[in-house]
């Protein structure tokens, strides 16, 4: 069965025999390759943690009784407070056809606008931006663009762990042609860590640098009079904004020769690519930022040529899928506009709609903000975690609770389900059947090959069964994905006559045969815009006049910089990945990264535990001190929740700034205080039950083969020797009252060791120590537990200390199982001196390729501790 990965926009194909699963050749987007997230896909079908059925108030229903509910509830709410008393909020894990379900009946029925997704968190800024420049949200090239580039520039994008498969292409690109890569970006990142050239610029100041980079173009004589004479409108006022600033490197926070290379390989390399991210988009001033990167590219002539154009990478399978249809709060379906009423008036006939929304809807920000007022009565939340995911979370959890009625639709509990009235089983990957659109512009289909669990359904069945409930049966009459996808193929083509180039009306009449077998396909053609042909009325493009944003105000309570963003082997709020083992053994435990210099300054040692502060909350994490990190900032990962980690999500303390125009959160610059707590305590846990511990220390879980669970542990509270400490400990491990207890106490050297057993079988144990490093390491606790029969002497048990490795190293390349250990010491052994001989000596990287970003690191790390030693 072909179908696609379902984690990031790269959209790669996948192939799935006898649940066996592996690269897609044909694929367009991937030619077979898989991260490692997508390598591991098949160890995500396991049900045992699904939801299944239908609940009303925690009590199993029937479907029918659960939609007729909700129905009845949505259609009081809006007979008593009118529709914009309700709201929607999707996900970029829908298919297509989920969304356009979903967005036809809160649009064209209910008549609000008041349905945004999680998208909203990673794409608005970039949507906001084509938009403006472009007259439609369009990414003008593709992924072959990628091999063949003589530049990469990669803006605020950490593409060797969060599109992995494309920074394989990067890497190919300078192998074949010597194309070199530029990274900017304030952390050294594992992408930056195999750059030409990093630029480490200060947080948000991307658009200052391309700013920077106009003038320089113009200084050089490298702009396309030509291209923007006949495609363009407003070079002028956008160039005279440019020239208004004095940008140095100084205030950029780089080098003045990193700068002056930067902007010469720019002006003299015609091949040029800038592919951005999250690091772009998600800033109070990200769509000026995404303008300022469209501005140059226009002005240099560089956009729909091969190896030319500015790319955005999407973080979700379908994020462009659900731009495609309308799914954002600003947008009608099939990239029609709302302020252009001859557009409503289209669409409220094609689909015979009653009430067609004259305005935009509620943003995500805006929306839950809503909720808590109690504006918003009555919210569907699907496929996504936005009492976890969202800014002010612990605000969002409490809208929830205030919420008069609450659905949540999803494949697994979460603290959104947890939060909800009625909570729906979900199709997942692997069950669902439809579309998908990457960040390229390439359709493909999901496919299912498994059943879904116990009574789960997908979501375009859960929106068509509400709408039909709410008297709209005859407007959705939707018996499959293809009868859908059909109808959005036809409104693409309507009243369009080439105005809008998304269109792919010549798929309205697939048949379902078609539908079915129907290979990926780029709607538009490959590269756009080369010989200009914008969506705007006079086909001409809009340079946008972009000026510096205001500073920061700094508060001396909060001198440093938060940034959040995303790990290697992790997915959003882990509901899927943080149940892989594999995926857990490269980041076991969430952290605070800071600078050396400011660890030094405030005495922090690797492993103590920090509290930071925001205006918004606080959480305390161990510290990581890197090199990788600017002084002064401080990063944190936005994965983990209350399911695996006792501090919970770290979007607690990102606040409520964002983009004025696209509505996008600013996670990457939030004004933070550094607190060191004194680390009384470390320990750690292995058990056979599921805690969930809580009290004043930080614990991590790491799920393990067998259904067993792992957790490292630190506290900052004293622990007392005794009674009480020995029952705390047996709750921690999950046994029950009448397990049998084995433990020894050592209060004078603050050591303690407990082994808990049923029937001479080890059920969990429990080790404390003053010390990390005097906890017994992951091997020796396996050793414990392989043991079948502790029929004799206990002594294997408590002695476990005895053995300690708790400073073991973490698991850096998991495909062939190579620790970050095992590679300094080959790097050592060797006298290794690039990321191809690490390869050739212990396997590292030769697989998927998504750790080479951090064997660089490792490998300028240790040589440099070779140099100073």
């Amino acid at each position: 069965m072909k179908t696609t990965c379902p984690y990031c926009g790269v959209g790669c194909g996948v192939e799935v025999n006898a649940g066996v699963v592996s690269g897609d050749a044909a694929h367009p987007a991937n030619a077979g390759r898989l991260c490692i997230k997508g390598s591991t896909l098949a160890a995500t079908l396991d049900d045992s943690n699904r939801l299944l059925v239908p609940t009303s108030g925690g009590r199993q229903v029937s479907w029918d009784e659960a939609l007729d509910e909700a129905a009845a509830k949505f259609s009081a709410v809006i007979a008593q407070h009118g529709p914009d008393a309700v709201a929607f909020y999707g996900s970029g894990q829908f298919l297509t056809e989920d969304y356009y379900a979903a967005n036809k009946l809160m649009k064209g029925f209910i008549g609000s606008a008041n349905i945004d997704t999680n998208s909203r968190l990673c794409m608005a800024s970039t949507v906001a931006g084509h938009i403006r420049a472009f007259g439609e949200d369009i990414v003008p090239g593709c992924y072959d663009d990628i091999e063949e580039a003589d530049l990469l520039v990669l803006a605020g994008s950490n593409t060797a762990w969060c599109h992995p498969v494309l920074f394989e292409r990067a890497l190919a690109a300078r192998a074949a042609r010597g194309t070199k890569i530029v990274v900017i970006d304030p952390r050294r990142t594992a992408t930056a860590a195999l750059a030409d050239l990093h630029l480490p610029i200060r947080p948000d100041g991307d658009t200052a640098l391309f700013l920077r980079l106009l003038t320089a173009l113009n200084q050089q004589d490298k702009i396309d009079a030509s291209y923007v004479r006949c495609h363009t409108k407003g070079f002028a006022k956008a160039l005279a904004a440019a020239e208004e600033n004095h940008i140095s490197a100084a205030s950029l926070g780089i080098a003045d020769a990193d700068l002056d290379t930067f902007l010469h390989w720019f002006c003299e390399t015609p091949r040029t690519v800038t592919l951005f991210s999250q690091g772009v988009n998600q800033s109070s001033n990200g769509t000026d930022k995404v303008n300022a990167i469209l501005n140059v590219h226009l002005a240099s002539g560089r956009i729909g040529k091969p190896g030319m154009g500015p790319f955005s990478l999407t973080g979700q399978p379908n994020a462009m899928g659900g731009r495609e249809v309308g799914g954002l709060a600003n947008q009608l379906a099939a990239h029609l506009r709302f302020e252009n009423a001859e557009d409503r008036a289209m669409l409220q006939s094609f689909w015979n709609a009653p009430r067609l929304p004259k305005k935009p809807g509620l943003k995500a920000l805006d929306m839950f903000d809503a909720v808590l007022a109690g504006r918003v009565k009555a919210i569907w939340i699907a496929a996504t975690n936005p009492a976890e995911s969202l800014p002010r979370s612990a605000r969002v959890r409490a809208a929830l609770e205030a919420c008069p009625f609450v659905v949540a639709a999803d494949c697994w509990p979460t603290e959104t389900t947890r939060l909800a009235n009625i909570v729906l089983p979900a199709a997942g990957w692997g069950e669902k059947d439809g579309t998908v659109t990457n960040s390229e512009r390439t359709i493909s289909r999901q496919r299912p090959f498994r059943a879904a669990p116990g009574e789960a359904k997908p979501d375009w069945w859960m929106f068509t069964q509400l709408a039909r409930r709410m008297g709209f049966a005859a407007q959705f009459a939707y018996t499959k994905p293809a009868d859908i996808f059909r109808e959005h193929a036809a409104l693409s083509g309507c009243g369009n006559e080439g105005a809008r180039l998304f269109d792919i009306s010549g798929r309205a009449k697939l048949s379902d045969a078609a539908y079915d077998d129907m290979a990926p396909f780029t709607w538009g053609g490959k590269r756009l815009f080369a010989r200009g042909g914008f969506s705007t009325p006079d086909r001409l493009a809009r340079f946008l006049p972009v000026a510096l944003p205001a500073p920061q105000k700094r508060d001396q309570a909060f001198p440093f910089i938060l940034n959040t963003g995303r790990l290697r082997d992790q997915w959003h709020t882990m509901t899927r990945t943080g149940f892989v083992p594999a995926l857990m053994e490269s980041a076991a435990e969430p952290s605070f990264s800071l600078s050396p210099e400011d660890a030094k300054a405030q005495n922090i040692t690797q492993g103590d535990l920090l509290r930071v502060t925001t205006r918004h909350g606080s959480a305390v994490l161990p510290a990581e001190i890197s090199q990788n990190q600017r002084a002064g900032e401080i990063f944190a990962a936005m994965h983990w929740t209350g399911a695996h980690s006792t501090t919970g999500t770290i979007n607690q303390l990102i606040g409520p700034e964002h983009d004025p125009i696209s509505g996008q959160p600013a996670s990457k610059f939030e004004p933070a205080s550094v607190q060191r707590l004194q680390t009384d305590w470390h320990a750690i846990v292995q058990t056979r039950a599921q805690p969930r511990p809580a009290g004043q220390f930080c614990a991590a879980r790491v799920p393990l083969a067998g259904g067993m669970h792992r957790f490292v542990l630190a506290g900052w509270k004293p622990l007392q020797f005794g009674a009480e400490l020995s029952d705390w400990a047996a709750r921690l491990c999950g046994a029950d009252a009448d397990a049998e207890r084995i433990e020894v106490m050592d209060a004078g050297r603050g050591i303690y060791r407990l082994g808990i057993l049923r029937r001479n079988t080890l059920l969990a144990c429990l080790f404390i120590a003053p010390r990390r490093e005097l906890l017994p390491g992951p091997a020796t606790l396996a050793e414990l537990f392989s043991v079948t029969n502790w029929q004799g002497s206990r002594a294997g048990i408590l002695m476990a200390n005895a053995k300690p490795g708790g400073a073991t190293g973490r698991m850096v390349c998991i495909c062939h199982r190579v620790s970050e250990p095992d590679i300094r010491a080959a790097i050592r052994d060797g006298s290794l001196r690039d990321v191809a001989a690490i390869g050739r000596a212990c396997k590292a990287g030769t697989n998927c390729g998504s750790c080479k970003g951090e064997l660089a690191a490792i490998l300028q790390s240790t040589t440099a501790l070779e140099l100073v030693t």
